[in-house]
């Protein structure tokens, strides 16, 4: 195995999606970055890989032994040894990641190019390991405040966490089982079809509002969202914040 040393980190904290582990370019200024004084890189096959980037599950028994104590951390000039942390490689993608002590995931982190390059380099060599994980096969399940990555392709960071809000606006809305209210919501993002949406019951028109909103963002999608937060404390708040952390 293999080491790296000198690495920039950007945590971000018990994400199961990759998509919100962000890429450099995304990165902000306000972001805790965090160097890495020494890492292990493993070679794992792509489905690990794609395992450990949207999982928070459970490492493998013997990756975790492998990589115990492999890495260390530079803060205030102390280089402090880190019990589970590495750099996973499948030869093609490149993820960092911390378990805090624990068995699973709980951090993980996107490297600079010209260092994920160095770790492409250095393992080019390198054996990939196949490690076992006794429900690697089992499909993740997805549901509306864990999308699956398609409704996320192609969104950059502010988009992804204002999606995510309104997804968290319309699980809300549909816990109130209120059909007036739905059917309003419904029309607002498509006023030509409100004499169709005035006959539907409550799970047609909430439904129907989640199959058009799902795919991509656009200027509706947050005029809908600005609208739909209003007079909610918590998601104003929400709204807020995504706009506070975006203009840094």
């Amino acid at each position: 195995m293999v080491h790296i040393r000198d690495v920039w980190i950007n945590w971000f904290e018990g994400e199961e999606n990759g998509y919100n582990v962000c890429e450099f370019f995304e990165w902000r200024k306000d972001d805790k970055i965090e160097l890495l004084d020494q890492v292990v890189i493993v070679k794992v096959t792509s489905k690990l890989f794609d395992y450990i980037e949207n999982n928070l599950a459970e490492l493998p028994e013997e990756l975790l032994n492998d990589v115990h104590q492999q890495s260390f951390q530079r803060k205030n000039n102390q280089r402090i040894q880190l019990d589970y942390c590495f750099i996973a490689t499948d030869g093609k993608k490149v993820l960092a990641v911390d378990t805090l002590g624990y068995q699973t995931p709980i951090r993980k982190s996107r490297l600079m190019p010209r260092q994920e390059e160095l770790v492409l380099e250095l393992s080019m060599n390198e054996y990939k390991k196949n490690y076992y994980v006794e429900y690697i096969d089992l499909p993740r399940e997805y549901h509306i405040l864990s999308p699956e990555p398609e409704l996320m392709s192609g969104l950059i960071r502010k988009e992804r966490q204002l999606k995510q809000l309104l997804f968290m606006v319309l699980d809300q809305l549909h816990s109130t089982n209120n059909v007036a209210e739905v059917r309003y919501w419904y029309t607002e993002w498509a006023p030509n079809h409100y004499e169709r949406i005035q006959t539907m019951n409550f799970e047609e028109a909430w439904q129907g509002l989640f199959n058009e909103l799902k795919f991509g963002w656009t200027t509706f999608h947050y005029q809908l969202c600005e609208r739909m937060v209003k007079g909610q404390p918590f998601f104003e708040k929400l709204w807020e914040l995504q706009h506070a952390e975006s203009v840094k």
